[in-house]
């Protein structure tokens, strides 16, 4: 189906098809509705475009997946950040899940029947993810997996996690990924609180958690591997969306009647549109090489600043909408807007990444 085409009869689906999410805007809700959503656009078809057929899907380049991912953002259908889960878990279980559990545990979550988390962050090894020092040792025909992790999304209504461990030694070299059932025996999860007043993050605790040998995600030692083919699909993918949802709150701002500044204005839809511009060369680049590299740390970096830049404009043209305790939409939205910078690799690391990878400036 040509891109175009499943715009239009997306769209005119959706207008005859409420799925418009209920009063209620806690996380509960959200993922309730999350489902909700994901099973209504699974049973019509549209969710299955996009994937390939092998894992229940019904092919077709993956710009369509962008589309849905748009217009789902762009009518507030469900929430873009617990949406793009979607986009950075499900290829890594296609390549490197064994056939037969991809096809298993795949439309679970194309469906809305689960929920899905990834277990890499560790109170010790944020960003060094090869220093962290959860770990997996061979028992019987399985793995014993010991260890904590932090800022883990949506853990507490989670499946299934795909999980970073050291079963060998220090270093990238030693680490291997596994698929957990997030309700075994010794798996304790524990809520935390944000500033914007959400509990979308938990700790993990793993304690003598049995993994069945096939459970586990490529080879032993393929861990690092499987995080630099996830991460820049954290990092790009799933802001075509997310890029949808902020359009939306730059003409809500409009809307709300704001002092009509055309500078800031200009400036915070520029940055959204060269965000937006980067995200359409990535898509397009994931259809052409069907991996992504090093160069979606720019993406990253563009949907930060743009980010920050739209909500630091509704702050100042918008008095007092940040400060008011009873303001709950434009409040909570700048407060997770801070962290725009950190999630998916802070600025900083991203910055590195250019430097050294892109640019080749060295590692100073």
């Amino acid at each position: 189906m040509k891109v175009s085409d499943f715009r239009r009869e997306l769209r005119d689906w959706l207008d005859a098809h409420d799925l418009s999410p209920g009063p209620d805007h806690g996380l509960d809700a959200q993922v309730a509705q999350l489902g909700r959503a994901r099973g209504a656009l699974w049973e019509a078809g549209w969710m299955r475009y996009g994937w390939p057929r092998e894992v229940g899907g019904l092919g077709g380049p993956g710009a369509l997946r962008a589309v849905l991912g748009e217009e789902v953002a762009s009518r507030d259908l469900a929430e873009p950040g617990i949406w793009s889960m979607v986009e950075v878990l499900v290829p890594t279980l296609i390549d490197y899940a064994p056939a037969s559990l991809a096809a298993e545990m795949v439309p679970r979550l194309l469906d809305g029947r689960e929920q899905w988390c990834q277990g890499f962050s560790e109170p010790g090894s944020g960003s060094d993810l090869a220093s962290l020092t959860t770990r997996a040792v061979r028992a019987g025909d399985g793995w014993v997996v010991s260890g904590q992790k932090v800022w883990t999304s949506l853990a507490q209504y989670a499946a299934r996690c795909v999980l970073l461990a050291r079963t060998g030694g220090p270093g990238h070299d030693g680490l291997s990924a596994f698929f957990v059932d997030m309700d075994s025996p010794g798996v304790t999860v524990r809520p935390l609180r944000t500033m914007h007043g959400v509990d979308e993050f938990a700790e993990v605790f793993l304690d003598d958690v049995r993994v069945p040998s096939d459970r586990l995600l490529g080879a032993p030692g393929d861990g690092w591997r499987l995080a630099m083919d996830l991460l820049p699909h954290e990092r790009s993918t799933c802001f075509w969306h997310r890029i949808a949802h902020l359009h939306s709150r730059l003409d809500r701002l409009l809307a709300d009647g704001c002092e009509p500044d055309a500078h800031l204005l200009g400036a915070a839809w520029l940055d959204l549109h060269t965000a937006r511009c980067r995200s359409a060369l990535t898509q397009h680049a994931l259809a052409d090489a069907g991996r992504l590299g090093p160069e979606t740390s720019v993406d990253k970096i563009l949907l930060a600043t743009a980010e920050q830049r739209l909500f630091d404009t509704a702050r100042d043209l918008l008095p007092g909408v940040v400060e008011r305790a009873d303001e709950d939409t434009w409040r909570a939205e700048y407060l997770y807007s801070r962290a725009a910078t950190i999630y998916g690799g802070t600025a900083e690391i991203q910055r590195n990444i250019v430097a050294r990878r892109l640019l080749d400036l060295g590692k100073e």
